[in-house]
């Protein structure tokens, strides 16, 4: 935990399952504690997520900070404004909203706000290319189709080049992420689902 950090350094990091998925739910129970790092960015403050569709971690470059993939965003309240959990970001990736590729970084679920130290429960309902949906304690936040690289991005072209010129993602790795501020997971739990 980067409570045991004197400053943050840019040492994002990343814990991955050793195999990669296609069809499957993960649920998590998670919470912030504590105060960020010294020196983490503004952005990251009582921010983590779960990447899923993700490309390995022997595939990375050295100073690359994010998996290329798709990150279920979980964000703590900060105790004065509203601020949603289960949003969608995009590493190197778009997906189909509403029948429309979208092409925005990162986008707001319609969960509530979740302040303090409190336990949520994320699942996401990963079915290959054809869906994802976020759910923060039992509620669908946010649910789109067709997960896909994103040529524009030059980690994800030269994956996409690997892949033979496709960019659907079908499946991938699936890892937790750590972006300077002390969370806690506890009840990680996966269940694969059939084609």
């Amino acid at each position: 935990r980067y409570d045991a950090y004197e400053k943050f350094g840019g040492t994002f990091g990343h814990i991955f399952y050793d195999q990669p998925f296609s069809n499957y739910v993960i649920r998590v129970e998670y919470r912030f504690v504590g105060d960020q790092v010294n020196e983490g960015p503004g952005w990251a403050l009582r921010n983590s997520g779960i990447m899923v569709h993700g490309q390995t971690p022997e595939s990375m470059t050295k100073d690359q900070d994010f998996p290329t993939s798709i990150e279920v965003q979980l964000l703590g309240g900060d105790g004065k404004k509203e601020r949603t959990t289960g949003n969608l970001c995009t590493p190197g990736t778009n997906v189909v909203m509403n029948g429309k590729l979208f092409l925005p970084h990162c986008t707001s679920s319609t969960s509530k706000t979740y302040h303090g130290e409190q336990w949520v429960t994320a699942e996401v309902e990963v079915r290959g290319n054809k869906s994802i949906k976020h759910f923060i304690n039992g509620e669908l936040v946010l649910e789109y189709t067709e997960p896909q690289l994103d040529e524009r991005d030059e980690i994800a072209a030269k994956l996409i080049e690997k892949a033979g010129g496709n960019k659907a993602l079908t499946g991938g790795t699936i890892s937790l992420q750590s972006e300077s501020h002390p969370v806690d997971f506890r009840k990680v739990e996966l269940r694969q689902l059939e084609d």
